[in-house]
């Protein structure tokens, strides 16, 4: 009796840390979202978002040493590091390859429920990725649309100029 009561408290703790840690994403206006590292896409060509908002990875793997995000959604500001995005593959493996610049996207509303179907993109400008995989953002992007703080589903992709994403922010806070 006593080991079922144990198990009992400790999945009953667990369902409760995971709803209270990833149970609801969603952002009020003044919050900010911060993803507490990134990493490279391992499966390419993998599709995030829907409609018009779909941004598909690239063909192949890539890796990251790490990195982190933030997004001030009521003062219009994206902050990301990335660290050692590089291909995880093919004969360029180790190295960012023919990619130069990359920018942020934020993938507000993935499913398109409250969106016609289609994701909203907010995208911060090209920056330079070097060749040791690191490039950095810090600035003012505008208002974010009223979907970014009012639904749970977003994520933050890395994406090259042609709009390809490599890399994205995990563990959302």
């Amino acid at each position: 009796m006593q080991t079922f009561l144990r198990k009992s408290l400790l999945v009953s703790g667990l369902a409760l840390a995971a709803a209270l840690i990833g149970g609801n994403a969603s952002a009020d206006p003044g919050d900010s979202l911060h993803w507490q590292s990134v990493i490279g896409i391992a499966q390419g060509n993998n599709v995030v978002g829907s409609g018009t908002g779909a941004a598909t990875g690239a063909p192949g793997p890539w890796s990251a040493l790490g990195g982190h995000v933030n997004v001030h959604l009521e003062q219009g500001k994206i902050n990301f590091v990335v660290r050692g995005l590089v291909l995880a593959g093919g004969n360029s493996i180790g190295t960012p390859g023919a990619v130069l610049q990359v920018k942020g996207t934020l993938v507000c509303d993935t499913d398109g429920s409250t969106s016609g179907g289609n994701s909203v993109l907010v995208d911060t400008p090209l920056v330079d990725l070097d060749d040791r995989g690191d490039a950095r953002f810090n600035g003012n992007v505008g208002s974010f649309p009223a979907v970014c703080a009012s639904e749970p589903d977003v994520a933050f992709l890395i994406r090259t100029g042609s709009g390809r994403w490599i890399g994205n922010g995990t563990v959302l806070r």
